[in-house]
């Protein structure tokens, strides 16, 4: 019943602090010393007590000498200014409680763990249902309100109902690629026997179930093209079936269940299949798949037969270690079966078989011989040329940029000093994958400075022959065959959608120059209008002096006053590369809601090797941290943006980084959106496959390894200094999510919302936090059109919401 007599303090308030910014008087530390002045206040007339303002602090002054105290007093900061004008009517105590149970305490490392929502670990539990309900029936009314909502969905349906192409591949007498018409909810598979051919219909997943949460996620041909392997997941779920279609479109009655993290490899015959499944457990089917996955295993199948009757490869239970992978790879010419096994720190062993030594026939658990061993690195073999009998194998064994090596059958046991080098480490770049093509070629993708270059290397000497002219953005899907002279690859950029492209390399030899067609042309699929748009590539320096490459995306005609709403997004981990990348609804952001969007390629990533990696995993996490609070800071002290109109986003890792990085620096966003996020990271590798994540994160059961895991686990690390106000927050999670496991962002928004209904902190706390449950959806991966369309219009309308977000129809 206060508030209103307060409004015309709160635009006052907002009016001189954007002025000051505009005459350029505060830098960004005076502007953190003004906005707590306001909470302070705020909390003197909420509270009706005596002023919180020390003495002290009268001191705090701008470079212009005017005293802050003064400009805070007896008002609110514009963002709760904002909230109310919008009518963001979401108190903490709208928010809903949880049982806590403060009997489950543990001692890790010798620290004393509290976990009272240890019960929604179990998802399928009635009272985890409940209270999932409960955060949903409060987060859909409130993101229904936004304005544009419509015009935003509207949109989106526009660009999904086009046209859709996926890369090209060829197997057998067919050219086979993934089609939309642009209403179906998931592309189907089509083929043409030539490019300027008739496309059919070979294979559609809309089939599969009536709402599109049915998806195919991979599939393999035989070498002759006559039979295709694909694997089929449900409502998101990592776990798979493997079916079967003969080239005639028949479906085979072959069907293998719950694969996960599996390769698809067939036996030269076309009489079986190589494939990788965890150790079998006992489940009602209507069970979530939350419990820790171990023992994964290698296995073969005889097309024909049972699948309970298929044949144990490789399980390695001898090393006394659940935690291992298993895949498996044929070599082309049929002779060899590649057994890679991964441990927890992402280096592999390798082993193989000789299928020609036992008639292509595998009635039980074979010998297997080690062919690379104990090297503390990754080896993925992409060709055996039988000529030289010699593996061509790329690799980071002393080459954290990674190199391209040939290692000799009978000689690969001896070690690498019998190894040869075929394309040497570049220091200054990346060479990301290796394709060989047209009999003594390789299509070579390196990355540089976080962009993407194309190269025609010598199969044999490894010598340089062309560099194929592409513009700035990524290559992508390389396919190509040594026994064909055509490969096929995709480019695009941020502002250039998807262009498939096909390699004849058949006068490259003659002439050094490669012939490109393009297949499929951007300019087919009208996307946004881009005019008037540009992406620029700047460096900043983080806070240990790290120079961190940002791109940003404006119109030209974007102000760098301040006032500009802006979307910050990362990854940082798993050596994983945010390359450029086309995205419709970022770039409906910039064009029609005049925003601004960067990508930080903060360490953890794979933008600059393995180093780079490494200076942001394990013990170096905090790095990862400190370059996206650092790529905020940058994006304010250019006058991008502001701290109120600041957006960041993240998913999975990316979950975890926006997670730490808005509870140690609160003040420096205005919105915060996490997706699918890692928040409990004491008991992240309990989960399902997250025990692989050791490498990255650490053992949070070890105590050196414990020690920095606590300190950031966001799970563990809810509180605010005073005066300050959790920043505002869409949590996003999916019922069926068995990578992420939802627990993670069920504990962590039961844990939120019991701190911020505590008095002291409800108080100051204006901005909304909310949650949004997915069902029937997983991790992302295979998710129907319609829900993406759901799910990006609910993050618009978030930020529509909490930075105040205006659509332009130009």
């Amino acid at each position: 019943m206060f508030l209103f007599p307060f409004l015309f303090c709160f635009c006052s308030a907002h009016f001189e602090f954007t002025h000051a910014q505009k005459q350029g008087e505060w830098s960004l530390k005076e502007q953190r010393k003004f906005w707590h002045h306001f909470q302070l206040k705020k909390e003197k007339h909420l509270s009706s007590t005596k002023s919180l303002i020390d003495d002290g602090d009268q001191q705090l002054t701008p470079q212009n000498g005017s005293n802050v105290e003064k400009k805070a007093a007896s008002i609110f900061s514009p963002e709760d200014a904002y909230c109310e004008s919008f009518n963001i009517d979401i108190h903490p105590d709208d928010y809903p409680s949880a049982r806590r149970n403060e009997s489950v305490l543990e001692r890790i490392c010798g620290q004393k763990v509290m976990d009272p929502y240890r019960w929604m670990e179990d998802p399928d539990r009635p009272e985890t249902k409940q209270f999932v309900a409960e955060m949903n029936d409060l987060s859909r009314p409130f993101l229904e309100k936004a304005f544009f909502r419509a015009q935003f969905r509207n949109k989106m349906k526009q660009l999904f109902d086009q046209k859709a192409y996926g890369c090209i591949t060829k197997h057998g007498d067919y050219y086979y690629y993934a089609y939309s018409e642009g209403t179906q909810k998931q592309s189907a598979i089509y083929r043409q026997q030539t490019l300027s051919g008739e496309k059919e219909l070979f294979l559609d997943p809309n089939q599969f179930s009536s709402d599109g949460t049915a998806a195919i996620v991979q599939s393999a041909f035989t070498r002759d093209g006559q039979i295709m392997a694909y694997t089929v997941a449900e409502k998101g779920s990592d776990l798979s079936t493997i079916r079967f279609r003969d080239v005639k479109g028949n479906d085979l009655p072959d069907k293998i269940r719950n694969v996960k993290q599996s390769s698809l490899a067939w036996m030269p015959n076309n009489k079986g299949i190589f494939y990788s499944k965890y150790a079998q457990r006992k489940r009602a089917t209507n069970e979530t798949h939350v419990t820790k996955d171990e023992f994964h295993s290698l296995f073969y199948h005889r097309m024909g037969s049972k699948a309970d009757k298929d044949v144990l490869i490789a399980d390695f239970r001898e090393l006394d270690d659940p935690t291992l992978s298993i895949s498996g790879s044929v070599s082309r010419d049929g002779r060899f079966l590649f057994v890679y096994v991964y441990d927890k720190d992402s280096a592999n062993t390798v082993y193989y078989l000789d299928l020609k030594a036992i008639d292509n026939k595998i009635q039980r658990k074979p010998a297997l011989s080690l062919l690379i061993h104990d090297t503390r690195a990754f080896f993925i073999i992409l060709d055996y040329d039988h000529e030289s009998e010699s593996a061509l194998v790329l690799t980071d064994h002393t080459a954290p940029n990674r190199k391209l090596i040939r290692i000799g059958m009978s000689t690969a046991i001896l070690g690498c000093a019998h190894w040869d080098t075929v394309i040497a480490e570049d220091p200054e770049r990346t060479l990301d994958s290796v394709v060989p093509v047209a009999g003594d070629k390789l299509l070579v993708v390196y990355i540089e400075d976080v962009k993407t270059y194309l190269y025609v290397h010598h199969y044999a000497t490894g010598k340089l022959i062309y560099r194929i002219p592409l513009g700035i953005g990524t290559v992508s899907q390389c396919y190509g065959d040594r026994d064909d002279v055509e490969a096929f690859f995709s480019f695009n950029s941020f502002l250039e959608p998807p262009t498939f492209y096909r390699a004849d390399f058949s006068l490259v030899e003659k002439t050094s120059m490669l012939q490109l067609e393009q297949i499929r042309h951007s300019d087919e699929w009208r996307g946004v209008n881009l005019t008037g748009v540009t992406v620029s590539q700047e460096f900043f320096h983080s806070r240990d002096g790290t120079k961190v490459p940002i791109f940003i995306i404006s119109r030209n005609d974007t102000k760098r006053d301040g006032s500009n709403p802006a979307l910050l997004y990362g990854y940082g981990g798993f050596n994983i590369p945010l390359l450029p990348s086309y995205s419709s609804h970022r770039n409906i952001f910039v064009k029609h809601f005049h925003g601004v969007v960067a990508i930080a390629n903060i360490r953890g990533g794979g933008e600059y090797g393995e180093r780079w990696h490494e200076c942001g995993a394990r013990s170096h996490k905090q790095n990862v941290f400190d370059d996206f609070i650092g790529a905020a800071e940058f994006l304010i002290e250019q006058k991008y943006t502001s701290p109120r109109k600041l957006a960041i986003q993240g998913g999975s890792n990316g979950g975890l980084l926006v997670a730490a990085c808005s509870q140690q620096r609160p003040e420096l966003f205005g919105a915060v959106i996490n997706q699918v996020g890692v928040m409990d990271m004491l008991r992240f590798h309990k989960f399902t496959v997250g025990s692989y994540w050791i490498n990255e994160y650490g053992d949070p059961e070890k105590p050196e390894e414990f020690e920095y895991i606590y300190k950031y686990s966001p799970l563990h690390n809810i509180r605010l200094s005073r005066g300050t106000q959790w920043p505002a927050t869409l949590l996003m999670t999916a019922d069926q999510d068995d990578r992420v496991v939802p627990s993670h962002t069920l504990k962590y928004a039961a844990q939120l919302y019991h701190y911020l209904k505590k008095p002291e902190v409800k108080l100051t706390q204006r901005k909304p936090v909310i949650v949004r449950v997915e069902t029937d959806a997983g991790h992302g991966a295979g998710k129907p059109r319609d829900k993406v369309i759901d799910e990006l219009t609910d993050i618009m309308s978030f930020l529509q919401r909490v930075i105040q977000l205006k659509w332009y129809d130009d």
